[in-house]
């Protein structure tokens, strides 16, 4: 058995005494037992605003889009803005589950199951925006290029709204199943332990019969790098892409090559502070603040900070190229932004996404769990502001003077918006109830080289001389023949080495 072994400085990833049959019951218990008051409280509200979402699309959908706020200056108002946002949010959940796997990040096991789940749901929660945007929503599928009868009638390929359609269908399916395919190890120790027949039924069904052999492990692994190579690409590629919806036009404000790396990595900063509020909230409500430590908490803040510094270096980059390009366009555009109607929303922008984030270089409040929550929902709040900025406040003073508007959100549109957030917890409280929300196996493979248990064990082994240390590995050899148990001592023989 291969035993990774780490330094005494290496902050523990799995605190408390535990061993595999404690970490089964540790994060099974939330699956067996019934949902305290706290979920069914969350759980409540989270319906409250999905009904209310749903009343909001109905009517605009009845009575058509002349219900949002949106005008013919300022096309896209909340609706782009918030179809941005969620992508963007979804982004930091495939990092964790591609990039840091495949560099072999032990930290991503405590955070990479709820980090996968949260993908796939602001997905899901994006994807609404586009659709009721296009106000003949019977009609979405005419973007799907499929053979038909209708003459003339094809999607336009060069049109990166197509290409939007493409590059989140995809990432949305490889997303899904790198969360489905890490979750059937679990999915196996649930049906094992289930009490019920019902139970045992439907996590059998969900584990596709796995049965943990050494070819089941095998073929896992295999598909995990297989995954992780195919996810890689489109960390990068997806926010390009949605990022090409602005940079291919020829608005002042949006036509500029900045956009990409500006938006991916932006949309790393945000999911990483949504991931944050999931985090807190999670190891709080389900008792999980051993397996979710603030270790953990701190390498995530590590990245908001680099992150939050790249962004704040591109928006320093957008001022100073409209000035660099002496075009009265982009200078107007930006001299709007700062000082316009709408400068409140610019410089919100840069409080939450610049200012803030550089707080997280102190460590004591870096390790400290109530300012990283509510860290994380200002950063959240300055992203949405961004893509507000990018998308409002670049249209709504165009060429013409006379065609200038002021765009202002209709209930419909705050409703629509509302109702995502309904949706997101939803089916985030229907995962943290139904699944596991820590990767059981992962946490397992980590505990006798991360576990704090483990490490306090080796610390014996430290100081000894050589010969000392070979007749302690002799003297647990033969306990060991005795009990049937050896990792202790091919640990110990890695500790001392």
């Amino acid at each position: 058995m291969h035993i990774k072994y780490e330094s005494f400085i290496r902050e523990p990833l799995v605190e408390g005494k535990k061993d595999y049959h404690q970490v089964s019951e540790d994060i099974v218990r939330p699956i067996e037992g019934k949902p305290g008051r706290m979920w069914y409280v969350g759980f409540f509200f989270s319906l409250v605003l999905l009904g209310y979402g749903l009343f909001s699309v109905g009517w605009a959908v009845y009575w058509g889009l002349g219900t949002w706020g949106v005008n013919r200056t300022v096309g896209w108002g909340w609706d782009i803005t918030n179809f941005v946002w969620w992508i963007g949010i979804g982004h930091a959940g495939t990092l964790i589950s591609a990039i840091l796997l495949l560099f072999r990040q032990g930290w991503r096991t405590g955070v990479n199951r709820a980090a996968e789940a949260m993908t796939i749901f602001a997905v899901m929660c994006a994807g609404q925006f586009p659709i009721w945007h296009m106000g003949r929503v019977w009609d979405g599928f005419f973007v799907l290029p499929y053979p038909n009868t209708r003459g003339p009638l094809w999607p336009n390929f060069d049109s990166p709204l197509l290409w939007d359609v493409f590059a989140i269908s995809t990432y949305f399916t490889v997303s899904l199943l790198f969360w489905y395919s890490g979750l059937l190890p679990d999915f196996a120790l649930i049906r094992d332990r289930a009490k019920t027949k019902l139970r045992k039924a439907l996590y059998g069904i969900a584990s596709f019969g796995w049965t943990g052999t050494v070819k089941n492990w095998q073929r896992h692994e295999a598909l995990s790098l297989v995954l992780a190579g195919l996810s890689t690409p489109l960390v990068l590629s997806v926010h390009t892409i949605v990022s090409f919806d602005f940079a291919t036009s020829v608005i002042p404000g949006w036509h500029t090559t900045i956009f990409p790396p500006y938006f991916v990595a932006g949309a790393v900063f945000s999911g990483f502070a949504m991931v944050n509020t999931l985090l807190v909230l999670t190891r709080r409500i389900l008792h999980l603040e051993e397996y979710i430590t603030i270790g953990h908490l701190e390498a995530m803040n590590k990245i908001i900070v680099l992150t939050g510094s790249i962004v704040g270096v591109a928006y320093l980059t957008e001022l100073f190229m409209s000035w660099y390009s002496q075009s009265w366009g982009e200078m107007a555009a930006f001299q709007w932004r700062i000082m316009g109607p709408y400068w409140w929303s610019y410089w919100a922008m840069m409080t939450c996404n610049v200012v803030s984030p550089q707080l997280f270089w102190i460590k004591k409040l870096r390790r400290n769990v109530i300012f990283t929550f509510v860290m994380s929902i200002v950063v959240n709040i300055g992203m949405w502001f961004e893509r507000f900025v990018i998308i409002v406040t670049s249209t709504y003073r165009d060429w013409v003077p006379g065609s200038w508007a002021y765009y202002s959100p209709t209930w419909t549109e705050v409703g629509f918006y509302l109702g995502t957030f309904g949706l997101f917890f939803t089916c985030y409280f229907l995962f943290a109830k139904y699944f596991p929300v820590i990767a059981i196996a992962e946490i397992k493979f980590v505990l006798k080289g991360s576990g704090r248990n483990f490490k306090e064990k080796m610390i014996g082994y430290q100081d000894m001389s050589d010969e000392q240390f070979y007749h302690a590995v002799e003297a647990s050899h033969d306990d060991h023949d005795d009990h049937g148990h050896s990792e202790e001592k091919v640990a110990a023989g890695a500790a001392h080495h």
